[in-house]
């Protein structure tokens, strides 16, 4: 079985998903998976976060399917019994790192600093999400910060078609976590289509 890391390098672009009717769930993650791009962190920013993650999983159960916007130990729970694989918080919060631990479920914090990272690699963590990635400095802030660590990083934050991929060719990078290809007013209007169309451009446009 390939570890986490393998799986977000294979995929490289990880769709960022607030999503506000766990009924789309299913007609979404579809639209992922056939379109190149079987995977999801879908955010706890709206009340139908842990109901969308188990319609996925249960429609989809091979996909890579991350929690985001993860600030405590319920969370942590709600989306572990909705059936994530990992994961993801803006920032880094020793407890709900520890807590991820100790349920034995990867966690992806954000840092954006070097005395983050540096918090970060003492409690055991080598993949860190660099959030906001643009706001923090962008790439050249990210090639200084991974110069120094032995991290690897998934940037999330202001990442675009326009400089996807110049994250992407930073060593350290796994993947980047970006919501271009799932605007929310399409998710809303169940635009599956047009979707679709911007998911395979997104899948297409990476190295190219």
């Amino acid at each position: 079985m390939s570890t986490l890391n393998e799986r977000l390098k294979q995929l490289q672009v990880i769709p960022v998903i607030a999503i506000k009717n766990a009924d789309d769930a299913v007609a979404l993650s579809k639209v992922l998976v056939e379109n190149g791009m079987p995977c999801a962190e879908i955010t706890f920013r709206t009340p139908a976060a842990a109901q969308a993650i188990k319609n996925m999983r249960e429609a989809y159960p091979d996909m890579l399917i991350g929690a985001g916007t993860v600030l405590n130990s319920e969370t942590v729970d709600a989306a572990i019994d909705a059936g994530v694989d990992f994961i993801v918080s803006p920032g880094f919060n020793p407890n709900t790192v520890k807590y991820c631990q100790q349920r034995g479920m990867p966690i992806i914090p954000g840092v954006n600093n070097p005395s983050l990272v540096e918090q970060a690699m003492e409690m055991g963590l080598d993949t860190l999400k660099f959030f906001p990635a643009e706001p923090s400095g962008g790439v050249a802030m990210l090639k200084a910060l991974t110069a120094v660590y032995p991290v690897t990083i998934m940037p999330t934050g202001g990442v675009s078609p326009k400089n996807v991929n110049d994250y992407l060719n930073i060593d350290a990078v796994v993947a980047c976590g970006g919501t271009w290809m799932v605007p929310a007013n399409l998710i809303d209007n169940q635009k599956w289509d047009e979707i679709g169309a911007l998911v395979r451009e997104a899948v297409a446009a990476l190295n190219s």
